[in-house]
């Protein structure tokens, strides 16, 4: 039946049209951003999932500079442990020349004095971003490692590797945890040593007698196993610190991938389909150019 009041071809190809446009309208959406959901209106689910990814991206970012910077707080201290292992050997080596028969013990005094200062110096520089390792100025350091993210169901939490500090010298910072001539080089005393050995205050009176080169000689053995001890600790802190940096680049990474995968386009499949769409549109056009020639043919029939 023809109707000049409706006309079922052309309404036909009008939602037809209409259909396209809104397609072609998405698939030019995605080429502008780059992306196939780009709010919740394009898939409430895995818009939703895309945006947890990204948050915890974002934590993983900023763990992974905070691992950077412990790897080389811990580096420095370590650092630091093996110059003054170096100058405690040193220390030695100036204390058995002293027990020379007709040694200059005055000079000798000089020197050690001055490789106390070096000691001194050290643990004063071993300093990184306001924390140091060596002067007792905190008991203990947690370096901030992972992140446990429980979704809102229960706490969330930032998990730690944790190192016991060991101070060379104490007194550091404004609140020491150790107090000043309690550190390992200020109060060195060997077992079967008579007294203990300051090595940040050492004179000639630590050579000055075959007693007191024998102490200073033990505590300096004491006093480098502790710190040989110390750099080992450190040494094992800054592997873990350093391995779990690695595993959080590859885990953010992974995490990257993941989001892509959910909400990035496929460009190559975008731009298949505009031209496709492009094409419907054109036919869809020419298709309700027909359809509404319909009424110019009842006209015909009347003339």
């Amino acid at each position: 039946m023809s109707s000049i009041l409706t006309n079922s071809s052309a309404i036909t190809a009008l939602q037809s049209l209409r259909s396209t446009q809104q397609n072609l309208a998405s698939t030019q959406k995605e080429i502008a951003t780059g992306l196939k959901i780009s709010s919740a209106a394009d898939n409430a689910s895995t818009w939703g999932n895309a945006q947890t990814m990204q948050s915890d991206r974002g934590v993983l970012s900023t763990i992974s500079d905070s691992l950077a910077v412990s790897s080389s707080v811990l580096n420095v201290a370590s650092t630091a442990v093996t110059n003054a292992i170096s100058v405690i050997n040193n220390i030695k080596a100036q204390v058995a020349q002293a027990a020379q028969p007709g040694a200059d013990t005055d000079k000798i005094g000089t020197t050690l004095s001055g490789l106390s200062d070096q000691l001194s110096s050290i643990v004063t520089s071993a300093n990184f971003n306001g924390l140091n390792l060596t002067d007792g100025s905190a008991g203990s350091y947690s370096f901030i490692a992972s992140y446990s993210e429980s979704h809102g169901t229960a706490a969330s939490s930032l998990n730690t590797i944790d190192l016991t500090a060991t101070a060379l010298i104490g007194g550091g910072g404004a609140s020491p945890a150790v107090a000043a001539g309690s550190g390992i080089l200020e109060a060195a005393q060997a077992t079967g040593a008579s007294a203990a050995t300051d090595f940040t205050a050492l004179s000639s009176s630590d050579v000055g007698s075959a007693t007191a080169i024998a102490d200073t000689l033990s505590n300096a053995d004491k006093a480098i196993a502790d710190l040989t001890t110390y750099a080992a600790k450190i040494g094992a802190t800054k592997t873990t610190v350093d391995g779990q940096g690695a595993f959080i680049k590859t885990l953010n990474d992974s995490l990257k991938e993941g989001v892509g995968a959910l909400i990035d386009a496929d460009m190559n499949e975008a731009s298949t389909r505009l031209q496709a769409l492009q094409t419907q549109q054109q036919l869809g056009v020419q298709s309700l150019s027909i359809a509404n020639q319909n009424s110019q043919i009842i006209l015909r029939l009347f003339q």
